[in-house]
């Protein structure tokens, strides 16, 4: 079996704290064969980790964390951005036409600004018949969500859907990077993709830091990082 996290920030989010080459660096060190970056409405660092994976032995899908009208949207396999705050159906049917598939990030999950997708908006989007093509799963456990109860929600959710379910990180710090994991037939990204269409996707949970630590330590990281943040050098 295969290990991904499918939901990981560089310092290209305007969130993040890490590095490209600190992110790839500790997937290879904690065993993930595949992982996404997923920044917010950025694309450029999921290229740059595209075209470093090679040195560090790890398969990176490159994608983005987009907010649509309706809640957070996992964009995987694009190369380009797509553009924020359309409808979370509008936003699939661009993922589609660039050859991508999406994943509901975090649903249900509340506080610290997030910006979540309803059971109602997943729905909907699952009855059109051509943005269901692109929405292949929902991220049923997130490794550092300060709302835990909404893992709990979206896992019960998903269990009354044909859709694949995945577990992330959604690491804003490389020390939470395989907090949550998603299990695979296989070892390639390619497989991964197989696998989310075809449903053969398990949710690993790895670890798990209290709601405190989480925000102390993106904290401290995120003020650690500000500098090297704006003048672009934690990007490289």
């Amino acid at each position: 079996m295969g290990l991904a996290d499918l939901h990981l920030h560089t310092a290209y989010s305007y969130d993040g704290t890490a590095s490209v080459s600190e992110v790839l660096r500790r997937a290879h060190e904690i065993g993930l064969n595949v992982i996404a970056i997923t920044d917010h409405d950025e694309i450029a660092g999921a290229l740059e980790a595209a075209r470093l994976a090679s040195h560090y032995d790890v398969e990176v899908i490159p994608g983005i964390e987009i907010t649509t009208a309706e809640g957070d949207l996992l964009a995987l396999s694009i190369t380009e951005k797509i553009e924020p705050g359309l409808s979370l159906i509008e936003t699939l049917l661009r993922v589609r036409e660039r050859g991508g598939v999406a994943i509901a990030a975090h649903p249900m999950a509340g506080g610290m600004g997030m910006k979540s997708l309803t059971p109602g908006s997943i729905l909907k989007a699952l009855k059109h018949p051509l943005a269901k093509k692109a929405l292949v799963g929902i991220e049923t456990y997130n490794g550092t969500a300060i709302d835990r109860l909404s893992n709990h929600y979206a896992r019960i959710f998903a269990n009354g859907l044909n859709i694949a379910q995945t577990g992330s990180s959604d690491a804003h710090i490389v020390d939470t990077i395989g907090f949550g994991a998603t299990e695979f037939p296989g070892t390639s990204a390619a497989e991964l993709l197989k696998a989310l269409r075809e449903r053969t996707t398990r949710v690993r949970k790895m670890k798990e830091w209290s709601a405190l630590r989480v925000l102390g330590s993106w904290g401290f990281r995120y003020l650690a990082s500000a500098f090297l943040r704006m003048t672009g050098l934690a990007r490289a």
